[in-house]
């Protein structure tokens, strides 16, 4: 887990000596939740608690782009967060949601195959539509035209998942680039989960 120092600063969690910010009872709530469910605080959100109302925007977008219903899986969501990661050779990302992609999966190996060369790992169709996507848009997102999206349509995606694919992408896209920006690190715990 992360620790503060005296002076209420984060440690270990990324390279900015930021004082960490009386939280809101929401955010109390909520680290208290995460601590509960998973047995610690994820280093993302402990990264962002120098702010609150950052924090409180970083939580919520990523809670209704993750978690809330959609057509895509939780599992195609982290799906695309390690794709997208590995791209971008974000660390923190890799190591968190490669750890969710074991977790939902059942893999232990899927998640780092992924996060190695997402087309080694032998999926579905529709799932490897979704990435290529979720990459192209990484690589070059300028490029996409409406045949990439035709492709996903073929694949059976909806125009609906279509966005939330896109959405997806687009918050990890920026979610690696504020980590490696500030050198975030991993909570340790993400290391041995699922193994």
């Amino acid at each position: 887990m992360s620790e503060t120092t005296k002076s209420g600063t984060m440690s270990g969690v990324m390279a900015l000596d930021l004082p960490l910010a009386d939280p809101t009872d929401a955010m109390a709530a909520y680290f208290q939740k995460c601590r509960d469910k998973i047995g610690f605080v994820p280093n993302v959100l402990t990264a962002y608690a120098h702010d609150m109302p950052k924090l409180e925007a970083f939580a919520a977008f990523y809670n209704d782009l993750m978690l809330a219903p959609s057509g895509l899986s939780k599992l195609e969501r982290e799906m695309i967060a390690v794709a997208v990661s590995s791209e971008n050779h974000c660390f923190y990302c890799l190591t968190a949601h490669g750890a969710a992609v074991r977790q939902l999966s059942g893999d232990p190996a899927l998640g780092e195959t992924i996060a190695m060369n997402w087309r080694a790992a032998n999926l579905p169709r529709k799932q490897a539509a979704m990435l290529e996507f979720a990459v192209k848009m990484t690589r070059a997102s300028g490029d996409i035209v409406e045949a990439d999206r035709a492709a996903l349509r073929d694949a059976g995606f909806s125009d609906r998942d279509i966005w939330d694919i896109a959405a997806v992408a687009s918050f990890f896209n920026m979610s690696n680039r504020m980590a490696s920006a500030v050198d975030m690190r991993p909570n340790p715990e993400y290391h041995a989960q699922t193994r």
